[in-house]
């Protein structure tokens, strides 16, 4: 039931928003801009950036939400419009550097010794050090549901660049949340 009444209150604002309704256009800009915010600084590092590709990205989605069918989730389709903004702004910009050479694994993370005293505001901020290509690949997968094949054809790399992409980001993290475990540890030891 809760189900329907959410997607009736989508349907409403939807149907505003085609009719160009400012207050739908603003309550719907209300009810998705900060987790859309989130999103759009995964990708783009500075803040007023970010800022930047949400509201082109709004726009967007104003001006073609004629092209939503009603088929699926609307947030979902909303959310690859700002992930298409988001790497727009990147590929306009130059801050996309993908690596795409192997490079000698020096360190291979016990995974036994990870526990889970993080939150996951510390997961975004180990993310958020990752190279740019690992960062980028590494949010559209594992956070934004896409497949490698949708990631190579959006980023214009192969599949084996996308899924190794992923793999040396992930080991990057287990790195780094390995490093921050043995310092909280430390911390703890210390007290």
């Amino acid at each position: 039931m809760e189900f329907k009444i959410y997607r009736a209150k989508d349907e409403e604002l939807i149907e505003g928003c085609r009719r160009q309704n400012r207050q739908a256009q603003k309550r719907l800009y209300e009810q998705y801009s900060s987790k859309f915010y989130a999103l759009c600084c995964r990708y783009v590092k500075d803040k007023m950036e970010a800022e930047d590709v949400l509201i082109t990205a709004f726009t967007k989605i104003l001006d073609k939400i004629d092209q939503y069918t009603g088929e699926g989730n609307f947030e979902g389709w909303m959310r690859r419009v700002m992930v298409n903004e988001a790497l727009s702004y990147l590929r306009k910009h130059k801050n996309m550097y993908l690596e795409t050479t192997i490079e000698a694994a020096n360190y291979e993370p016990d995974y036994n010794k990870l526990e889970n005293q993080l939150e996951a505001d510390d997961l975004m901020k180990l993310i958020e050090t990752l190279p740019s290509g690992y960062k980028i690949v590494f949010n559209m997968y594992a956070i934004d549901g896409y497949s490698h094949k949708e990631i190579a054809e959006q980023l214009g790399i192969t599949e084996s660049t996308s899924k190794s992409q992923l793999s040396r980001a992930r080991t990057a993290l287990q790195k780094s949340l390995i490093e921050t475990e043995q310092h909280i540890d430390s911390k703890t030891e210390q007290v």
